[in-house]
């Protein structure tokens, strides 16, 4: 039976157990976010996952808040894998890559988009590896997308989804432009395509 369940904080988080003994349980996955969580929504009804559930709960503080809730909802529900998503924001850059740090040693992967979560939006249409700041980006995939765009669109999977795999592909290309990433300062850069690579092998 599949559980989801929130911490207090802005985090959103979605959770997925193993469901009963119907042949080979999917992969339990928990995802601690901050950004974005109706893509995420959408990513789910898209791909039939009727085993993950994804709960919003309130509004928090910061990135260590953040990884911090993930890690204590880890230890109740112990997935198999377990993934914070949140943007490189205007934290202090020790902060940033303090949080990253906690959640790894705590055995949590990070998706993490400098400077913000669109980022990954607009690579499913262009590869971008000029340093914006997060007030360009809604111009930018408004004009992509042909209408306005709307943070946290309910639709906004479903529009992308036919580009996933050259957004994947885009992300990878970025990313490795960097000898070594450091999410604090790599601008831009994301690590969300790792997470969805991951949630796509999950779904089939």
């Amino acid at each position: 039976e599949a559980v989801g369940l929130g911490s207090m904080g802005r985090g959103k988080f979605v959770a997925q157990r193993k469901s009963g003994n119907r042949g080979k349980p999917p992969p339990s996955i928990l995802i601690g976010a901050k950004t974005e969580p109706n893509y995420f929504l959408g990513f789910k009804r898209a791909n039939r996952i009727s085993s993950l559930t994804i709960e919003i709960v309130g509004l928090g503080k910061n990135t260590k808040r953040l990884v911090e809730d993930a890690i204590s909802l880890k230890e109740e529900l112990q997935p198999e894998r377990c993934w914070c998503v949140f943007d490189r924001d205007s934290f202090l850059d020790e902060h940033v890559n303090t949080a990253c740090q906690q959640a790894r040693e705590n055995g949590c992967e990070v998706a993490i988009s400098n400077e913000c979560f669109e980022l990954w939006y607009l690579l499913h249409f262009d590869y971008l590896d000029a340093a914006l700041s997060r007030q360009q980006y809604p111009d930018m995939l408004s004009a992509r997308l042909g209408h306005g765009y709307k943070k946290n669109s309910e639709t906004m999977y479903e529009e992308l989804a036919e580009r996933t795999a050259h957004a994947i592909r885009n992300a990878t290309k970025l990313l490795n432009r960097y000898a070594q990433h450091n999410p604090a300062k790599n601008n831009p850069s994301t690590t969300v395509h790792q997470l969805i690579q991951e949630l796509l092998a999950a779904s089939r």
